[in-house]
């Protein structure tokens, strides 16, 4: 037996031109731009392709913390960030958080144990 959840509304229908690649995805700078292979920030869609984009949750840094290349403790440090410092969260996985700082700053990983949600 199925059973729709939603009544269906033909004026909604998609169609092939609402996933139409109409170019090659954008060139990006992976330090800037929060986009990863398997994860990009939503305001990233329609000009970068990846299986799935996520709206960012906003953090704020409970104590100074660096921001890392890799969610790994000897990752690479891109900078040292403040406490109180927003960061938008896009993932979170293995007690890492990747996002990027503010709405424009750097992308990277910080401890979730650094963050608290706003």
């Amino acid at each position: 037996m199925s059973v729709d959840l939603l009544p269906y509304d033909p004026s909604l229908a998609l169609t092939e031109r609402d996933f139409a690649l109409s170019r090659p995805s954008e060139a990006f700078d992976p330090l800037h731009r929060p986009v990863r292979g398997d994860l990009a920030h939503i305001r990233c869609a329609g000009r970068i392709f990846v299986p799935h984009y996520a709206v960012p949750m906003p953090h704020r840094l409970l104590a100074a913390a660096d921001l890392l290349r890799a969610g790994r403790a000897d990752g690479e440090v891109l900078f040292s960030l403040l406490q109180g410092t927003l960061f938008n969260v896009l993932d979170m996985a293995g007690g890492w958080a990747w996002g990027q700082v503010g709405e424009d700053g750097l992308v990277g990983y910080l401890p979730m144990a650094t963050l608290a949600a706003t």
